[in-house]
């Protein structure tokens, strides 16, 4: 049976699988008697199952053929763009007092575990409806999971071209294909390996949380958004949780698994030399962020700012330094969850614009094949590598490097791809920014927008600037346009580049 699923198309297998989750908000609305909301997720799972078993069924009585990576790939581009609309049906009858684009577009920002929501007003969404956009986010995460080690690492894209050998978008060639399972059987491993992990790592951070004081719902869906760094809230965010410092230290913890892949998996090893995770350059880097940026903000109480009272106590110095730390690996994560310490931060501080530390941790990102998007610190570790080594010609023009084989390769062809994704990111950026000003949005809500879209943070557009961004209130189009920045930063510049292979479309 799992043999007859696993050759249905990637997008037929994500619709079924989102089919049966929408019974989960289903159930949860029959026990608090809102009737209504589980009539639409009831209906909608069940008409999705006949829809995906029917053309399952049809399709089985073709040719078999193999997908191949590229058009997994092509899949995966659908299902970021079209399996939305149908995860937004019932959510759009459930609510009954949005537009069917308002509906799509949070359903599309929770798949891509962006979590820019269009209904931050406080109990505008009953929990049922909480609780499917927290589901639909965390399944996101787990397909990043699966499809980085399944479809992205052989086509050597979402950052695995910084280490590989090949070209991105194409496999190492050689005698490496004939030993390679194919897509199907690689997706049916990766997920019978990683899916039980990511389950359980949701189940331990969520007891922790009910523990710590969270209702239930809050702490599950706070939990799924750790995992999956959507910083999906019910409450407006954990700084307006029950469990208070206590939570906070555990979704700390639990976040730390976005920066790098080897704190949970060895399957895709980025290291460039054996040691573990503590010789992992992205792990190394991303704590070294997440010590330093506090760091600077603490000190920079006594080096620049502007008034600075006598009567501070060890109590709010330990708290600002507490809500700077949390804050900052939130938003390195790309999970945008605000410690409830970071106003005493930034007052601590003294920073009149504490927004542009959290676009730039957004920029930089998390690990390879974790849930986290921006660009990736293995990227910005090749570029760091590349630098180091023209600052050491500088002074010594016929020096050799002192580096092996694998950190070679980072330092010159990785370095160089990772170099032409910053540059498309930055082209992307800017069209972006350009396109939502023409829309009628000021250049400042533009900026943001687009980083948060670029790198799946949403929650940046309450956080960054001055005032928050209404989603809500803007047109169509720039709505339109900000749900195409959450794909392109979810999918990568170059795996939608990928995409116009010709030999995905021969076939």
């Amino acid at each position: 049976m799992s043999a007859r699923i696993a050759r249905l198309p990637l997008i037929l297998i994500l619709a079924g699988i989102a089919s049966f989750a929408m019974f989960v908000p289903a159930m949860h609305a029959v026990l608090n008697d809102d009737h209504s909301v589980a009539r639409s997720f009831l209906y909608s799972g069940i008409v999705g199952l006949a829809v995906v078993s029917l053309i399952g069924i049809a399709m089985s009585t073709g040719p078999r053929r193999a997908a191949s990576d590229l058009s997994n790939l092509l899949s995966l581009f659908l299902g970021y763009s079209v399996l939305p609309v149908f995860l937004a049906l019932p959510f759009y009858e459930g609510l009954s007092t949005t537009s069917f684009l308002n509906a799509y577009i949070e359903m599309v920002s929770s798949l891509t575990t962006t979590g820019a929501t269009l209904f931050e007003t406080p109990g505008r969404l009953n929990d049922s409806l909480h609780l499917w956009r927290g589901i639909v986010g965390w399944l996101g995460g787990l397909m990043m999971w699966v499809v980085a080690s399944a479809i992205l690492a052989p086509l050597n894209l979402g950052g695995f071209e910084v280490t590989a050998s090949a070209e991105p978008g194409q496999d190492t060639g050689g005698l490496e294909r004939f030993e390679r399972a194919d897509a199907a059987k690689r997706l049916w491993r990766a997920t019978v390996t990683l899916g039980p992990i990511y389950a359980g790592l949701t189940v331990i951070l969520w007891m922790s949380l009910v523990v710590g004081g969270d209702r239930p719902i809050v702490g599950l869906i706070h939990a799924m958004s750790t995992m999956a760094t959507s910083g999906i809230s019910p409450v407006g965010g954990v700084e307006n949780a029950q469990s208070g410092l206590a939570g906070e230290a555990v979704i700390f913890l639990f976040l730390t698994f976005a920066l790098s892949r080897l704190t949970f998996s060895s399957d895709t090893v980025t290291a460039v030399r054996p040691g573990g995770l503590w010789q992992d350059p992205e792990f190394r880097l991303g704590l070294a962020l997440v010590i330093a940026v506090p760091v600077l903000l603490f000190l920079r109480h006594w080096l620049g700012a502007l008034e600075v009272s006598g009567d501070e106590d060890l109590a709010s110095a330990l708290r600002a330094l507490w809500g700077a730390a949390f804050s900052v690996l939130s938003f390195l994560s790309t999970t945008g969850f605000e410690s409830a310490d970071w106003v005493t931060a930034r007052d601590w501080s003294g920073l009149g614009t504490p927004g542009l530390i959290l676009l730039g941790l957004s920029l930089i990102g998390g690990g390879v094949a974790t849930t986290a998007g921006g660009v990736k610190l293995l990227r910005v570790y090749a570029l760091y590598l590349a630098g180091r080594r023209e600052m050491e010609r500088l002074v010594h023009p016929s020096s050799v490097g002192r580096a092996g084989a694998g950190s070679r390769r980072i330092r010159r062809q990785g370095a160089f791809i990772a170099w032409i994704f910053f540059m498309l990111f930055g082209l992307s950026l800017a069209l972006v920014t350009v396109v939502l000003a023409l829309l009628g949005l000021e250049f400042e809500e533009a900026l943001i927008l687009a980083i948060a879209g670029l790198s799946t943070t949403g929650p940046l557009t309450q956080a960054a600037g001055e005032v928050p961004i209404r989603l809500l209130e803007m047109s169509a189009w720039a709505k339109l346009v900000f749900g195409a920045a959450m794909i392109i930063g979810r999918l990568e510049t170059l795996a939608i580049i990928a995409l116009i292979n010709p030999g995905l479309w021969r076939d």
